[in-house]
């Protein structure tokens, strides 16, 4: 049996063994961490969302500019094909309400373990606490491993080493720099599906942190999103904040800030709230007042404050339309991003112009790459996931087309 080496036992790793070793090769998966699926159990942890159930157009959408080179690989395993995977392995799937798909179980584990052991009996073998540093001048695979220094002849390989988020689950972007001393083009790796830094007041900082923002909206660059998001120490994070991440992120670098805006009550009519706000405060604190007269939360309370503050202005001084127009857009000046150790995911990585149609990277024949550490990027929602495991299964059969097996 011809001999192929994926390294890294993430979904996209993990895929392209399946297919391989579906096809007739013989496989074995190098992991540099202890054991398999490591980021893949924490992406679980609070539910796992394996894909989305919206059309494929709109699907294909959310990856943005990478959407027309990820086409093929999604066209050939699409979410209706993961689903159909996941049921085999004995998880049955549902549509959550917001449209995600979940396994029934809704935990990463069961799943992970039923599809180990379908490797197991497919043959695939596992070499664990093996960190891949390049090639030697004969073209062989080289590792640190647990007893020194190993070196691997493989008739193809599967790169399938993720991003750099979470780097202590074992994606810590490394080997950018092999890549790059073979001549790859690399977009440097930044963080996305991230947190952001803002420059709270001590006062909001320490009443306010961990605090959710619920039922708003953010508004930034034309976009809206509806959503969650938690105030943190140091700025604000969470779902809403994460669907616009990749706009805010480059309007940092750019400029070295980014004015995002919260409607704190976005199904209100703007002349309601001008109305619940126009009757007489009385006695009240301005923030009793807008508890009551507004529905808003002590926290979202807090938000207009340190708006107010930053502006030079008395919240409690305020008339009705212009507190109207501050719930309605509240101001929040984004200053850094949170470091892509923290981050969901990461963008950049290999440039998709450097991959041929069946995956392979066109300056290293017999050496293929998928997931993350391709150069897209999509929002959280299934999308991340959905792209791993489509671009692992490609890299996989063309492995296969290559080696003609």
């Amino acid at each position: 049996m011809t001999n192929v080496a994926v390294i890294g036992a993430g979904p996209a790793g993990l895929m392209a063994a399946e297919v391989l070793a579906a096809g007739g090769a013989a496989v074995t998966v190098y992991e540099a961490m202890p054991s398999a699926g490591r980021k893949f159990l924490m992406a679980g942890r609070g539910g796992l969302n394996l894909t989305h159930s919206e059309p494929l157009p709109q699907f294909l959408a959310r990856y943005g500019e990478a959407a027309l080179r990820l086409q093929g690989a999604i066209d050939a395993f699409p979410p209706g094909a993961l689903r159909e995977w996941c049921e085999a392995l004995g998880e049955p799937t549902f549509v959550g309400t917001s449209g995600r798909v979940f396994p029934r179980a809704f935990k990463a584990s069961p799943l992970l373990r039923a599809w180990l052991r379908r490797l197991d009996a497919g043959g695939v073998a596992f070499a664990f606490r093996h960190r891949w540093t390049g090639w030697d001048d004969k073209g062989r695979l080289l590792f640190q491993a647990p007893y020194g220094p190993s070196s691997i002849d493989a008739a193809a390989t599967v790169l399938a080493l993720g991003g750099a988020s979470w780097p202590r689950l074992g994606s810590d972007g490394g080997w950018t720099r092999m890549l790059a001393q073979k001549g790859v083009t690399i977009s440097s790796l930044r963080p996305a599906n991230c947190g952001f830094t803002v420059a709270w007041s001590e006062v909001f900082r320490t009443r306010f942190e961990g605090e959710p923002l619920k039922g708003i909206a953010l508004v930034f660059g034309g976009h809206t999103v509806r959503g969650e998001a938690v105030i943190t120490r140091t700025g604000i994070e969470g779902g809403a904040v994460y669907a616009l991440s990749a706009e805010l992120r480059e309007s940092i670098m750019a400029t070295g800030e980014a004015i995002l805006h919260v409607a704190l009550r976005p199904d209100l009519d703007r002349g309601d709230l001008v109305k619940r706000l126009s009757v007489p405060r009385g006695k009240q604190s301005v923030s009793n007042f807008l508890r009551k007269a507004a529905q808003l939360s002590p926290v979202a309370v807090g938000l207009l404050q340190e708006a107010a503050i930053n502006e030079g202005l008395s919240l409690s001084s305020l008339p009705p339309g212009r507190l109207a127009e501050l719930i309605s857009a509240v101001p929040i000046k984004l200053a850094g991003v949170a470091p892509i150790a923290r981050a969901i995911s990461s963008a950049g990585g290999i440039s998709l112009d450097e991959l041929d149609a069946d995956f392979m990277i066109r300056k290293l024949p017999g050496v293929f790459a998928a997931g993350e550490m391709l150069d897209w990027e999509a929002p959280t929602g299934g999308y991340l996931l959905q792209a791993s495991f489509a671009t692992g299964a490609a890299a996989g059969r063309g492995v296969l087309k290559w080696l003609a097996i």
